[in-house]
């Protein structure tokens, strides 16, 4: 019998098969030091957790928002979103990018 891992942050329980995305990581205007994870041609300007949800609906995934603000930008508001997905994250995020350009 597999058991899963189970991650808690924030009083969140997070399992082995999701994956936490916040809206810097398409966000264009930032350097990659900043915390942009995207090529500035895929991000968009001034993302945020429902653009980034809806594009997650788009690639039909699994998602839901979250009230938490990202460690590098904890004086910024924000949220994240916690999508299911077992593979890659970084696949997932090139993914999530792809439904963000489509909508902008």
């Amino acid at each position: 019998m597999i058991i899963p891992v189970i991650r808690f942050t924030d009083q969140t329980v997070i399992m082995e098969d999701e994956r936490i995305l916040y809206p810097c990581y398409f966000n264009k205007e930032l350097k990659r030091s900043e915390g942009r994870r995207v090529p500035v041609s895929a991000g968009i300007t001034k993302p945020d957790t429902q653009n980034i949800y809806k594009a997650a609906k788009k690639a039909g995934l699994s998602a839901r928002t979250e009230e938490s603000k990202h460690p590098a930008h904890w004086t910024e508001k924000g949220g994240r979103i916690i999508v299911s997905w077992k593979g890659s994250k970084e696949i997932l995020i090139k993914k999530i990018a792809e439904k963000l350009s489509e909508g902008n």
